[in-house]
C-alpha cells in the first residue's frame, strides 16, 4: 500500500461493496476477465492507466490484472475519483492507485508522473494526458510502448492532431470511436449521468426549463434526449451545419450561443473544445442561470473570464455549486468548478453501459499485444470483430436474440449481378 496515494484506506470496505455492486451489471466484462484469466495474454506486461477512478473502472483494471498485467492506475480528472473505490483497489485487490478526489493540479501531475515512471509498455488514457506527457517528456519510455487505448472524444482529437504533426510515437486505438462505445456510453451513459449530476448538485426541476445543449455529438444528443424526455424546452448550439440540421430535425431549437444566452435557464457544454461559453455570454444570462460542463476538460467554460467580470467573491452555496454575481447584479451558478458534472457531482455512467465500453477497451488491448510490432505509429479504429463480439455478448446477457442471414440473403448482399 506504500506505492499508492489515496485518501483513506478506512474507506476500502465501502469501496469493495461498490465495486462488487457494479460487477453485477457488467456481464460482458466478466466474460473478458475469465478469458484473460485463462490465456494470461497480459502476463509480464507493465501497464499504466489514466482513467476516471470509479467502480466500473475498478472492474476493468481487475480484468486486466487477471490477464497478468502489472498495472498502475491514476486519475484522469481531479474531481472524478471515488475515494472508497481507490482505497479498495489498493487494499483488497493489490492494484497501485494514485488518485484523490479534489486533488490540486500539482498533485494531479505528481500522480500522472507516478503512472509514467511505472515504465509501461501498454497505456490506457482518458483525455490523452498520459500519452501527451510520455511523448513530450519521456521518449525513452515511448519507444517501448506496444500500444495505447483512448476512450474520450477529447483524447482522440488530440491524438489525431499528434498523428498529423508526426508526434505520435506508438500505435493508439480510438476506443471512443468504437460503435460499442460512443453509440451507447456517450449517448445513454453521458445523457443519464449528466442529468443525474445536475439534479444532485442543484435539485433543479428540468420540466418547463430552457436547457441549452452546446454540441450535438453523441454526448450532446444523449443529454438533449434525456432533457426532452423530462419536459425541457431544449435548445442546441452547434458549429457543424450537418449536426445543426440533425438537431433541428430531431425537434430541437437551434441557434447561436449569443442568442441562447439570453433565454437559457440551464447551460451544459459537451463539445471537446475550449471557451464555448464566454464572458459576452455570461453578461447576457438571466439571473439564476446555471452553467455546467460534461466534456472531458474544464476549458469548455471560460471560468477565468467569469471570475474576471464577477463583482463579488465566489460564494459556495451548495456542494459543487459556486455563485458569481455579475456587474448587472445577476447571479450565475457554476457547477463542479466547470469539470465533468456527471462524475464530480454524481457517480458517472451506469455500470451496464460501461460494460460494453470497457470490454471493448480490454479486447483492444489484447489485439494490440497480439499484433505488437506490426502496427504503425497512427490512430487505429477498433477492429470490427471486437465490436461484433462485444455487441453479441451484450445482447445475450440481456436475453435478446436477433435474426441471422439465410444463405440466399448472404449471397444476395455479396453480389452485384442481381438487381431490379
Amino acid at each position: 500500500m506504500t506505492n499508492s496515494d489515496v485518501k483513506d484506506f478506512k474507506l476500502a470496505p465501502k469501496g469493495k461493496l461498490r465495486i462488487e455492486w457494479a460487477e453485477r451489471d457488467m456481464p460482458v466484462l466478466s466474460q473478458v476477465k475469465e478469458k484473460f484469466a485463462k490465456n494470461k495474454i497480459l502476463k509480464g506486461k507493465r501497464m499504466s492507466a489514466c482513467l476516471h477512478v470509479t467502480a466500473e473502472t475498478a472492474n476493468l483494471v481487475r480484468a486486466l490484472k487477471a490477464g497478468g498485467a502489472d498495472i498502475v492506475l491514476c486519475a484522469s480528472n481531479p474531481l472524478s475519483t471515488q475515494d472508497d473505490v481507490a482505497a479498495s483497489l489498493v487494499k483488497d485487490y493489490g492494484i497501485p492507485v494514485y488518485a484523490i478526489k479534489g486533488e490540486d493540479n500539482k498533485t494531479y501531475f505528481k500522480h500522472l508522473t507516478a503512472a509514467i515512471e511505472h515504465s509501461p509498455v501498454v497505456t490506457m488514457d482518458d483525455g490523452c494526458d498520459l500519452v501527451s506527457a510520455i511523448s513530450s517528456k519521456y521518449p525513452q519510455i515511448a519507444q517501448k510502448i506496444i500500444g495505447s487505448m483512448e476512450e474520450t472524444t477529447t483524447g482522440v482529437i488530440r491524438l489525431r492532431a499528434m498523428e498529423k504533426d508526426g508526434a505520435l510515437m506508438f500505435p493508439v486505438f480510438a476506443v471512443n470511436d468504437a460503435l460499442t462505445k460512443n453509440l451507447f456510453d456517450n449517448r445513454y451513459g453521458t445523457g443519464q449521468s449528466t442529468v443525474d449530476g445536475i439534479i444532485r448538485a442543484t435539485d433543479f426541476l428540468i420540466a418547463g426549463k430552457n436547457v441549452v445543449v452546446a454540441g450535438y455529438g453523441w454526448c450532446g444528443k444523449g443529454f438533449a434526449m434525456r432533457c426532452k424526455g423530462m419536459g425541457a424546452n431544449v435548445i442546441v448550439t452547434e458549429i457543424d451545419p450537418v449536426k445543426g440540421i440533425e438537431a433541428a430535425m430531431d425537434g430541437f431549437r437551434v441557434m447561436t450561443m449569443e442568442e441562447a444566452a439570453k433565454i437559457g435557464d440551464l447551460f451544459c457544454t459537451l463539445t471537446g473544445d475550449l471557451n464555448v461559453i464566454r464572458s459576452e455570454h455570461f453578461r447576457k444570462m438571466k439571473d439564476g442561470a446555471i452553467v455546467c460542463n460534461s466534456g472531458h476538460f474544464d476549458c469548455e467554460i471560460d471560468i477565468k473570464g467569469l471570475r474576471k467580470i464577477a463583482k463579488k467573491e465566489i460564494k459556495n452555496v451548495r456542494n459543487f455549486v459556486d455563485q458569481f454575481v455579475l456587474p448587472n447584479g445577476r447571479s450565475v451558478y457554476l457547477l463542479a468548478e466547470g469539470r465533468l458534472v456527471n462524475l464530480a457531482a454524481a457517480e458517472g455512467h451506469p455500470a451496464s453501459v460501461m460494460d460494453m465500453s470497457f470490454s471493448t477497451q480490454a479486447l483492444a488491448t489484447e489485439y494490440a499485444i497480439i499484433n505488437a510490432g506490426k502496427l504503425k505509429h497512427k490512430v487505429y479504429n477498433v477492429p470490427a470483430e471486437i465490436e461484433n463480439w462485444v455487441a453479441t455478448a451484450k445482447l445475450k446477457s440481456m436475453g435478446i436474440t436477433i435474426d441471422k442471414l439465410t444463405p440466399e440473403q448472404a449471397k444476395y448482399l455479396a453480389s452485384w449481378q442481381e438487381g431490379t
